[in-house]
């Protein structure tokens, strides 16, 4: 049985512009959720499935982000600095890649947030993850019950966990939840500088490789100041 993966890259780049005017001044992985700044709760979720490094992008307003992770221990932090020049989501761990190493790793964007069911989800992620059969696994989330979440959907699930991405006239009942366990594998001939990650799923799941694994608990889109209350009224309910 393939070992759990003990190293994650943590996306923590971007801009975070719908979040605007919180993210003015603030890079939109620390702002605060329940009290708690965004990737911190991811973390934290890290450091208690076993991750023991966490390799962190940044780029915008990248020095508030470094001040903050200083004072962490578990993880273990190593940034990735994208100051020059932002990546995006594909580019950002091409750039990281010496760092992740060659071993499966756990993949997450740093403004994801989910409650958790009787199991952990990433618990439930490294278990399920077979290189012999994916180059990716994602942790997907049904958009009926997702918290802040009003799109399409982005995916479609065979009984095998196949994935076939939604076509853009349909409605898919699967949402990526921002986070996966990937293969370096993946990246093999990725192009030069910035990038889409989307581009590389589309080539593992025309190859049959990428698979998804349904979440258990319930997944939060924070993607604007509006969604923030609601997202803690949730954790409020989960936790009370």
């Amino acid at each position: 049985m393939p070992t759990a993966p003990r190293t994650a890259m943590v996306l923590a780049a971007g801009f975070g512009e719908r979040m605007r005017p919180l993210t003015d001044h603030m890079p939109k992985p620390l702002v605060p959720v329940a009290g708690r700044p965004l990737i911190d709760h991811v973390l934290d979720r890290l450091a208690a499935a076993g991750i023991e490094r966490a390799v962190v992008n940044v780029h915008y307003l990248a020095d508030q982000i470094e001040r903050h992770l200083k004072s962490r221990t578990a993880p273990t932090i190593v940034i990735s600095d994208e100051r020059d020049k932002l990546l995006d989501t594909g580019g950002g761990v091409v750039k990281a890649l010496g760092a992740i190493g060659n071993e499966p790793f756990v993949h997450v964007n740093s403004d994801t947030i989910w409650i958790d069911g009787v199991k952990p989800n990433l618990e439930k992620l490294a278990e399920a993850f077979d290189p012999a059969q994916m180059e990716a696994l994602l942790l997907l989330a049904p958009i009926s019950t997702s918290i802040g979440y009003a799109g399409r959907g982005d995916f479609t699930m065979a009984a095998d966990g196949r994935l076939t991405r939604r076509s853009e006239r349909d409605v898919a009942p699967l949402v990526y939840a921002g986070a996966a366990i990937l293969r370096p594998k993946l990246f093999k001939d990725a192009p030069d500088g910035a990038f889409s990650l989307t581009m590389l799923f589309d080539r593992a799941a025309a190859a049959g490789r990428l698979h998804g694994l349904r979440m258990e608990g319930v997944w939060m889109h924070v993607g604007t100041p509006g969604a923030i209350k609601e997202a803690e009224a949730a954790i409020a309910a989960s936790t009370g």
